[in-house]
C-alpha cells in the first residue's frame, strides 16, 4: 500500500480547513514555513498543485478539493480509532460549556456522529456566555466567542467573526428594504454600535432606516431575523448552512469584523476523551452541514 506521508496529510487538511498556512501552523504547533514544506512535499508526490497561494493564504484547486473529500474522513476515522484504543475502558464524561448560538446550530445536531465514533464517552452540555473564560474546574471544553486565547490552552478557531447584513426571504418580500438597506428595519444585539461600524465600512448610510428591539441574547436576535422582523448583522460563517439553503439571504458583501472569533478551548493536560471531542468538533465545524 503506497500512501503519502501522514504529516503532509495533516498539514494539507488543516490548511484546507483554515485557508491559511499560518493558522494551520498555529494549530499543528509548527511554523508556516514547515506547513508550506509539507504541502510542497505532497504536491510533489502527486505531481500537481493542490492549492492556489496568495501570501500566506491558500485556496484549494479542483484536484485539492477532490483529495480533501477522501483525506478529511480518513483522518477523522484514524483519530477516532486511535483515541478509542488509548481511552480508558470505563465509561467517561466530557463536560462542554457552549454558547447557545453554536450549540443549537452546530454542536447539538452533530452529537449523534460523536456518539457513533466514541460510544464510551458521555457528553454533558451546559450554557456558556460570551463573557465566560476557560475554567478546568467547571468544564473540560469551552466553546465561546472571544479574543484569541493564550498559548496556555489548546484551542482552535472554529468560526470567523465576519459580519454581513442578513435577512429572511419573507422579510425581503414584504418590506421596502433594498440591496443598499434603504428602508430596512435594523435588529440589534447588545453591541448597538455594530451597525454604525458597518455603515462606516460601507461608506454610506441607508435612507429610511428604522430600529427594532435590542436583544440581549444573540439567539433571540437570530430568531427575530428568521421570523422576518428585520435585518441583522450576522457572523456569516456561523449561519453558512442557512445561507446556502436559501433560508437566509446576505444583502451585501460589505462586512465588518472584530478581533474576536468563535473558539473551542481545552486544557493542555486534558484527557484523551476531551482531546477527542475537541478535535472532532473542530472537524465538524469545517463541514458545511453539521449533520453530515
Amino acid at each position: 500500500m503506497i500512501l503519502p506521508p501522514l504529516n503532509a496529510l495533516r498539514a494539507f487538511e488543516a490548511t484546507a480547513r483554515l485557508q491559511s498556512l499560518s493558522r494551520a501552523g498555529e494549530e499543528l504547533h509548527v511554523t508556516h514555513v514547515a506547513i508550506s514544506g509539507q504541502i510542497k512535499k505532497l504536491e510533489g508526490w502527486f505531481g500537481r498543485r493542490l492549492f492556489e497561494r496568495s501570501g500566506r493564504g491558500a485556496r484549494l484547486t479542483p484536484a485539492g478539493e477532490q483529495f480533501l473529500k477522501a483525506v478529511r474522513p480518513a483522518l477523522l476515522s484514524i483519530s477516532a480509532s486511535s483515541m478509542a484504543i488509548n481511552a480508558n475502558q470505563n465509561r467517561n464524561t466530557v463536560s462542554v460549556a457552549c454558547i447557545p448560538s453554536i450549540a443549537t446550530r452546530w454542536l447539538i445536531p452533530a452529537l449523534p456522529s460523536f456518539a457513533a465514533l466514541y460510544p464510551d464517552v458521555s457528553i454533558e452540555i451546559s450554557y456558556a456566555s460570551a463573557f465566560d473564560q476557560f475554567d478546568s474546574e467547571r468544564h473540560d471544553v469551552l466553546i465561546t466567542h472571544q479574543a484569541k486565547p493564550t498559548d496556555e490552552y489548546e484551542f482552535s478557531l472554529v468560526f470567523s467573526r465576519v459580519n454581513k447584513p442578513v435577512a429572511s426571504p419573507s422579510y425581503l418580500k414584504n418590506s421596502r428594504c433594498d440591496d443598499r438597506l434603504n428602508g430596512a428595519v435594523l435588529l440589534h444585539d447588545e453591541v448597538v454600535s455594530a451597525w454604525e461600524d458597518w455603515f462606516e465600512c460601507a461608506g454610506y448610510r441607508p435612507e429610511g432606516l428604522s430600529h427594532g428591539p435590542v436583544y440581549q441574547d444573540f439567539n433571540f436576535l437570530a430568531s427575530a431575523m428568521t421570523a422576518g422582523h428585520g435585518v441583522a448583522l450576522c457572523p456569516v460563517d456561523v449561519f453558512r448552512r442557512e445561507i446556502a439553503s436559501g433560508d437566509l439571504v446576505v444583502l451585501s458583501e460589505i462586512y465588518n469584523r472584530d478581533d474576536q472569533g468563535y473558539y473551542a478551548i481545552w486544557g493542555r493536560d486534558s484527557s484523551t476523551s476531551t482531546r477527542a471531542f475537541g478535535e472532532w468538533f473542530v472537524t465538524i465545524c469545517s463541514i458545511r452541514n453539521p449533520e453530515e
